[in-house]
């Protein structure tokens, strides 16, 4: 944790000292751990030195002259001493040789304060890193708290002029620590400690610029000029959920409840106490409830059929999201986002994840070998320890492109297209800074609407579309999860722009492709074709940009790639955006590496005339198991160039037509 700590604090240092007056209290967590971890006479010793604080007299005290001021009464209260002053009391206590007790006091609260910021990181990062990733960042922190370890990775910037001569690396002072960083950052052949180093920049900043207290406040946002309105009206009467007569959400559920709760419905389900599951039967059940799955089990569920929808997340309506950017990424890549809403022949099981299709032989003499009789699922509740076992005649798989083919392959089907052909829809970023003292252009980067407006890059002989470019929206963790980082000093400075900083995306149509065949796991690189598209749509990104009146422009490449627009002409535009590269990302061998993000991802099961060039046929079932169908993003046969969401409804729209005429004519 120590080194961790360390890391983290180079990467972002304390913002200066200006732009955080007015920040009131610690984190009541911190005062929650240390009532619940410190010995008795520490917390009677801490909770002393903060009542004195919180007087005048006791300031004065323990903080002597730096507490005066020019009004009456001449002294402050700790809390309203300048942000400047009050480091210099802490440094005063940390120095001191007489007040052991106060260095003691102030010893506690930094180890809490530290501890409770970087365990936040530690923990976001157990919960979503790869475990190669993981085991790859214990590594290279267990060697930094070592002073072997440290000199393998930070050579001879970790000597000092005291035995052993070597110093770990929490040890090291910052503007060394600072250098470190910038050495892996840049390195060509430790790719794998840069890898780190990367992981560690992306959730310090992010959990830093995300936290927030209990009144919903970050100190940081007041210095970047961020601000989250309040849309709640505390007079508004709450509104029914629209899906609530056909929900089961099994996080209030029990072993006990869970078969009433799904008799209610309308459904069949028993305990099989032999296998030790509930066994449910229904007609369809469809896995995912996103824009193939909820469209699918609409459709099905008008037709008469009896559809179950197995939803990983819980169930959020608008008004159950946070406008907050952490909670916000909270619910919406954990919990599966919002249910669409759908009549009474439609029951979703929120909470419950599939673990695999059930297949068996096909006896039909079908050419499918296999036939699918439903799906075994697990909730995501400790309350329910049985499994579920849903028998359907129809099975629909609308996970996504990412989690269909892993559970298809989990299931046992062999088919080699299942996994391939996986398109990213790649993105790279171009920003440019419009400070508003410089600009007719009013208001924050935050604010208004997304994608209000769309440019098409297209070739210079012909009219074929080589990229598009659209106006995204990023809190401002995002942002600073995204901006290259050169020195502790120039994070802050960007992070000081990002009200008044505007980024345009530019995304292709990707004609290379890339594989996941397992949960998480995904593998993906840009073709050259591809890498030239980007490049042409980030170089027409920041001629709109420069064009538009920015003062600044950049890209995110990791040297912090930028231009300074003021009495510039034309030719000088052109020249540094030939020196535009989308090098390729921090795992490569280039000492500047550029990080690319995903749009869309889809074509990972796509459809094929035979089991040769799909997974599935034109009616999305797959050519190993009757029965079993797919109505996701993973079905379409290549990248479609645009945001897909429309694309992937009409498909599901007309597959499920299909399956409801089918299972009128064909017994499954």
């Amino acid at each position: 944790m120590q080194s961790l700590g360390s890391i983290c604090e180079t990467i972002l240092p304390p913002l200066p000292s200006n732009s955080l007056e007015g920040e009131e209290e610690q984190p009541s967590n911190v005062a929650e751990l240390f009532v619940k971890r410190a010995l008795k006479e520490s917390l009677i010793l801490v909770r002393v030195v903060l009542w004195l604080l919180a007087t005048k007299l006791g300031t004065l005290l323990l903080c002597g002259s730096l507490c005066f001021c020019e009004e009456w009464p001449f002294i402050l209260s700790f809390s309203r001493i300048p942000l400047e002053k009050r480091e210099q009391v802490l440094q005063n206590w940390s120095r001191s040789r007489f007040l052991t007790p106060i260095r003691c006091a102030f010893v506690y609260i930094k180890i809490l304060c530290l501890f409770v910021f970087f365990s936040q990181v530690a923990e976001l990062f157990v919960k979503r890193a790869l475990k190669e990733s993981l085991i790859l960042v214990r590594v290279v922190l267990w060697l930094l708290a070592t002073k072997l370890g440290t000199l393998l990775l930070c050579g001879s910037l970790c000597f000092c002029e005291e035995w052993p001569f070597i110093l770990s690396f929490s040890r090291i002072p910052l503007e060394k620590r600072e250098q470190v960083l910038q050495n892996w950052s840049r390195s060509r052949f430790l790719t794998p400690i840069r890898c780190a180093f990367v992981y560690i920049k992306i959730l310090c900043l992010f959990v830093f610029f995300s936290q927030v207290d209990e009144n919903g406040e970050n100190p940081a946002w007041e210095a970047i000029g961020y601000h989250v309105g309040n849309d709640e009206d505390p007079s508004e009467v709450p509104q029914k959920r629209p899906l609530e007569k056909g929900m089961v959400e099994t996080m209030h559920e029990t072993d006990l409840t869970l078969v009433h709760s799904l008799a209610q419905k309308g459904i069949k389900a028993r305990i099989d106490p032999r296998d030790n599951l509930f066994k449910i039967e229904c007609d369809v059940v469809v896995v995912g409830s996103g824009c193939g799955g909820g469209v699918a089990a609409a459709v099905l569920a008008c037709s008469g059929h009896k559809v179950i929808v197995l939803e990983k997340g819980n169930y959020f309506t608008a008004s159950d999201y946070s406008s907050l950017e952490g909670p916000a990424w909270e619910q919406l890549y954990e919990a599966g986002g919002l249910l669409p809403s759908t009549d009474g022949g439609k029951i979703i099981m929120a909470g419950c994840k599939a673990e695999r299709f059930i297949l068996e032989k096909n006896k039909s003499g079908s050419k499918r070998a296999k036939k699918c009789l439903g799906v075994v699922a697990k909730t995501m509740t400790k309350n329910i320890t049985k499994l579920l076992q849903i028998e359907a005649k129809v099975t629909i798989s609308a996970c996504g492109a990412l989690l269909t083919p892993p559970l298809m392959i989990s299931s046992g089907l062999k088919n080699h297209n299942i996994g391939r052909n996986l398109h990213l829809h790649p993105v790279v970023m171009a920003w440019g800074y419009f400070p508003e003292s410089n600009t007719m252009l009013k208001g924050k980067s935050y604010e208004g609407g997304i994608i209000t407006s769309v440019h098409k890059v297209v070739g210079e002989d012909s009219n074929i579309v080589r990229a598009i470019i659209e106006t995204p929206a990023l809190g401002p963790a995002s942002f600073g999860v995204l901006c290259p980082w050169e020195s502790g000093l120039d994070i802050k400075k960007r992070m000081v722009k990002y009200a008044r900083t505007a980024h345009l995306i530019t995304i292709i149509r990707d004609s290379g492709s890339g594989d996941v065949r397992t949960e998480g796991r995904i593998k993906y690189s840009v073709d050259a074709s591809d890498r030239e598209n980007l490049r042409a749509g980030l170089k027409q990104a920041l001629r709109i940009l420069v064009t538009a009146g920015a003062v600044e422009v950049g890209t995110h490449r990791s040297d912090g790639q930028r231009l300074k627009c003021k009495g510039i002409n034309e030719k000088e535009v052109e020249v540094f955006l030939d020196t535009v590269s989308t090098a390729e990302g921090p795992l490569s061998l280039v000492e500047n590496w550029t990080p690319l993000t995903s749009a869309h991802q889809m074509g990972s099961c796509r459809m094929g005339i035979d089991d040769k060039e799909g997974a599935v046929d034109e009616n999305g079932e797959s050519w190993e198991a009757k029965g079993l169908f797919v109505c996701d993003a993973s079905v379409l046969p290549s990248a479609v160039g645009v945001n897909p969401m429309i694309t992937i409804q009409s498909t599901a729209y007309c597959l499920s037509k299909k399956i409801a005429e089918s299972i009128q004519k064909v017994p499954f």
